[in-house]
């Protein structure tokens, strides 16, 4: 089979998958030992015709997909691709170019750096801000924190790029008590620690107190690093990081956004008060594949001192080509040198959309949010746990005869799972096992809010009816 014939092939797949998204049953339908065996046996000694692999690929692969792509999948925050991205997408796939320099793929570097001109536009940030296009909220918030690891050890007379941590001052990080996991991951991987950090108290929609905040920095002296939120992954609160900033910046601290689905509440008028004094910070972490719905690997790290972020990434070596200094390398602002050109699928969406169309994108699903919290919080034994400020609905299932409520809401969860009409994960706030809904997919309309809350509310009464 040659190029052409295959490809045309892999289009029709893709298509068939496409299309059964707004009825197919939104979790996977093959178990664990089904898979194993469907991709599993010895490594052939001999290789296999490639329309036969990919068939074969297709065909075992196909019930232990999950439609996160779809309309009425909302577990973890995760939104699905616009069809402009998931075509960008494919061509960055078919021309191969290593977009780590602008001598590998001159047409990648130069689509991140309009890109990112674009996003700094969109958040009201600081133009002359860095912008890096790394895998995911992950690395973003790894590269951020790299950047003000380097800033805050600098200012106190310490090389940590090219001396190390081993004798440098200690660096005090200080995070609410609600920070999400990737920002200890973070801390670990740049040698900072999680246990070392400072916990600061949140309120009830897990927002960090800023007047906590004052109190704790003044029990610290050092290099000082503040990391606040704009997004709670389970409530959608936010941070003032605004004031936050102000106050971290009296003792000379660096502040750090991790903004992974939050910051997109910048591109909105009505939203944008959520995010007030943003700009403010030092650093901002986002994922363009929960908001701005562009295939995975869509992580954007952005830092105000430009200089601190290249000196904290760039790498240099005798047989690399270096730009001249008009072109933009991209390996300079991320923790990779050779990569997948990212940077098509983040420019095919924000040119798709254009300005309106990302702020309707971001209020449509806040607005679909609501309309689930109200129809769910209408029926007897659910409670909306958190404020639905943004696209995060957290709920509670009680009844009387269900007794524990915890089991109770672990039970509908599951159910609701098994049934297929949507599909959302469980989460644990405030010692409470809850139900979390997360409205991020473009393709979502009111009917699938409608559908996919009688779902759950019929998978309620149904283990109410059990006890």
């Amino acid at each position: 089979m040659s190029d052409a014939p295959l490809l045309s092939r892999i289009a029709d797949l893709a298509r068939e998958f496409l299309d059964t998204l707004p009825h197919r049953p939104v979790g996977a339908r093959a178990d664990l030992a089904a898979l194993r065996s469907a991709f599993g046996g010895a490594l052939p000694a001999r290789g296999g015709e490639p329309g036969a692999v990919i068939e074969h690929l297709a065909a075992a692969a196909e019930p232990g997909l999950v439609a996160s792509a779809g309309p009425r999948y909302f577990g973890f925050v995760i939104g699905g691709s616009l069809p402009a991205a998931l075509a960008a997408d494919w061509l960055a796939a078919a021309w191969d170019q290593d977009a780590g320099l602008y001598a590998c793929g001159p047409a990648a570097a130069v689509v991140e750096e309009v890109a990112a001109g674009w996003l700094l536009d969109l958040f009201a940030l600081p133009p002359t801000a860095s912008v890096g296009f790394v895998t995911g909220g992950q690395m973003a918030n790894f590269t951020g924190l790299a950047a003000g690891r380097h800033a805050v050890l600098q200012r106190a007379g310490w090389d940590v790029e090219e001396d190390g941590l081993v004798g440098a001052p200690a660096v005090n990080v200080v995070v609410g008590e609600e920070a999400h996991v990737t920002i200890l991951t973070a801390l670990r991987m740049l040698g900072l620690g999680s246990r070392r950090v400072v916990r600061v108290a949140a309120d009830g929609q897990g927002r960090l107190r800023p007047e906590e905040l004052r109190t704790a920095l003044a029990r610290l002296d050092g290099p000082t690093i503040v990391c606040a939120q704009v997004g709670n992954v389970n409530t959608g609160g936010f941070d003032p990081v605004g004031e936050i900033s102000d106050i971290a910046h009296e003792r000379a601290g660096w502040v750090h956004v991790d903004g992974a689905f939050g910051l997109w509440a910048a591109t909105s008028p009505a939203l944008r008060h959520l995010v007030h004094g943003v700009e403010r910070a030092d650093s901002w972490a986002t994922d363009g594949h929960k908001w701005l719905n562009v295939p995975y690997d869509s992580g954007i790290a952005i830092v105000r001192d430009a200089a601190a972020h290249k000196t904290a990434m760039t790498g240099r070596a005798s047989y690399l080509v270096q730009s001249s200094g008009a072109e933009r390398d991209p390996q300079d602002w991320t923790p990779e040198f050779s990569r997948r050109a990212r940077g098509f699928a983040v420019y095919a969406a924000l040119k798709s959309l254009g300005r309106d169309g990302v702020t309707a994108l971001v209020e449509r699903c806040c607005r679909l949010a609501r309309r689930m919290a109200d129809r769910l919080a209408a029926a007897p034994g659910v409670r909306i746990l958190n404020e639905v400020v943004l696209n995060q609905v957290l709920v509670r299932f009680e009844s009387a005869g269900a007794g524990d409520g915890d089991a109770f809401t672990k039970a509908v969860v599951a159910r609701v799972q098994r049934e297929g009409t949507c599909w959302m994960a469980g989460s644990k706030w405030h010692g409470m096992d809850a139900m979390r809904i997360s409205v991020s997919n473009w393709s979502t309309t009111e009917a699938d809010i409608d559908r996919s809350a009688e779902a759950i509310l019929a998978a309620a009464r149904t283990e109410g009816g059990k006890a």
